[in-house]
């Protein structure tokens, strides 16, 4: 039997909101092992002067505990 946890992440970028997601799974598969799935929860974009100058997601990331 396996128990899983989720646990909520935020993660930014300047390129997108993909590469965000990309950046903060990378980012939690550096501490959290067995990562099997995310959902992102929410989507924000920073403006200044009228542009896009940061995406952000935030991210339910699941992943299995282990022994």
């Amino acid at each position: 039997m396996a128990v899983a946890r989720t646990t909520e992440i935020t993660a930014t970028s300047p390129k997108s909101f993909e590469h965000a997601v990309q950046e903060g799974i990378e980012r939690a598969s550096q501490t959290l092992r067995e990562i099997r799935s995310a959902w992102v929860q929410d989507q924000e974009v920073v403006c200044e002067k009228g542009k896009i100058t940061e995406y952000k997601v935030r991210l339910r990331v699941t992943f299995v505990l282990t022994d």
